[in-house]
């Protein structure tokens, strides 16, 4: 791999991972909601999601989705219903780490990493990453390089959601503020996966 293609993909993954999108809003609630250390899961679980996706994708999954284009209707549905229910939890939620109204406790590893598997964004970036960034004759050696180097990437660029949620718990902790919050990021989260779904 040249050091043109490895700056190359560590730009693509700096710039898929940080920009909004579905993930990184459920981050950022969680990380208000319940602090940095609780939300570690969370954090872990959506990167290695998405990467384990990449290398599926690059042994032969996307193939599958090429070939049999209403696995993307199924997942579209799903996202958007997943999407929903936790918009719903999120909105309802009104105190800080206890969540008894809403989310009681933040997704754990296991949810985050299947979140990734019904989030179009998602399956849109592992798609792009083995188009442009495979090595014909040498797929296996190639994914074991390519998702490393986004790794490297995408775990403190999607963490900066997670702090940056974190970092607000002091000003959420005032009357209403926190409630107006959650309502924010419920609303978010559903306007961020509606381009996504219609465009999937």
């Amino acid at each position: 791999m040249t050091t043109e293609t490895v700056l190359a993909l560590m730009s693509f993954a700096l710039v898929m991972s940080i920009t909004p999108g579905p993930a990184n809003f459920l981050l950022l609630a969680s990380g208000a909601n319940f602090g940095i250390f609780r939300t570690l899961p969370l954090l872990f679980g959506v990167s290695f999601g998405f990467l384990f996706m990449v290398f599926l994708v690059g042994l032969g999954l996307g193939g599958l989705l090429t070939q049999y284009p209403a696995i993307h209707t199924v997942l579209r549905i799903a996202c958007g219903a997943y999407i929903l229910w936790l918009a719903y939890k999120i909105g309802r939620s009104r105190s800080l780490g206890k969540g008894e109204d809403g989310m009681a406790k933040p997704l754990g590893f296991l949810q985050a990493a299947l979140l990734q598997w019904v989030n179009p964004k998602a399956w849109t970036v592992a798609l792009i990453v083995n188009v442009s960034y495979a090595f014909p004759g040498a797929v296996l050696p190639g994914l074991l390089k390519m998702i490393p180097l986004f790794a490297v990437v995408n775990l403190p660029s999607i963490g900066v959601w997670a702090l940056s949620g974190s970092a607000l718990r002091g000003y959420l902790s005032g009357s209403g503020r926190l409630a107006v919050f959650n309502v924010i990021m419920a609303l978010l989260l559903v306007l961020s996966t509606i381009p996504m779904l219609l465009n999937a």
